[in-house]
């Protein structure tokens, strides 16, 4: 027997006292992911692309207008000829309707006696029509404010815009006719003074 001590006694021989044998560090079966015990943290399926990730918020349902970029406001809609901003409902008054409210004007002041008339155009004014618009369906719009136009721009638009058009008469008329039937939003000379459109509204919309 070795005179030299063990680590665990005298003598490192045959009968010196042995370290307890070390037990096996306890091991765990490796957890396997149940979906139904442990749901995902977010919804859908596991092998969806791009579960988990913040998501962009939603587009509005009334979306984006492809002329401007810009949101459309609910109950109005993207005029795909002229590009404006109308109420749903409504269409740009086409040059027949339009021509048809300049004639009727002329039999409404005649049965009216003309001061009749002008009673009716001031009431009217008010709505965006004068009596030939109101007879045939017809209101005056501002795409600018998204609103009917009032009674002072349908001032500006029957004074100011009827002078205009009267300076030089059939040149004026003609040149004012011209843009009716060529530009995508239909406005003659006094639509631009008072920067109004025509539009058909059968439904009253605009009323309500």
């Amino acid at each position: 027997m070795s005179d030299f001590p063990g680590p665990y006694g005298q003598g490192g021989g045959q009968d010196a006292v042995q370290p307890p044998p070390a037990e096996p560090y306890p091991q765990s079966a490796p957890t396997q992911f149940n979906p139904q015990v442990n749901p995902p943290p977010w919804p859908g399926p596991q092998d969806a692309p791009g579960q988990g990730l913040p998501q962009a918020p939603p587009v509005p349902a009334y979306g984006y207008s492809p002329f401007s970029g810009q949101p459309v406001p609910a109950g109005l809609y993207t005029d795909q000829q002229s590009g404006l901003l109308l109420p749903q409902g409504t269409v740009l008054a086409n040059p027949g309707r339009r021509i048809g409210a300049y004639f009727l004007a002329f039999p409404l002041i005649v049965i009216t006696l003309g001061i009749g008339y002008l009673i009716w155009g001031l009431i009217v004014w008010a709505n965006g029509q004068t009596p030939a618009l109101q007879v045939l369906g017809m209101r005056c719009y501002r795409p600018e404010d998204n609103r009917v136009a009032g009674f002072g721009w349908m001032a500006l638009r029957e004074i100011v815009g009827g002078i205009l058009e009267a300076i030089l008469w059939i040149i004026t008329l003609l040149i004012s006719f011209i843009f009716m039937l060529t530009r995508p939003d239909r406005r003659t000379l006094h639509d631009l003074v008072a920067g109004t459109v025509v539009l058909h509204d059968p439904n009253k919309v605009l009323s309500r």
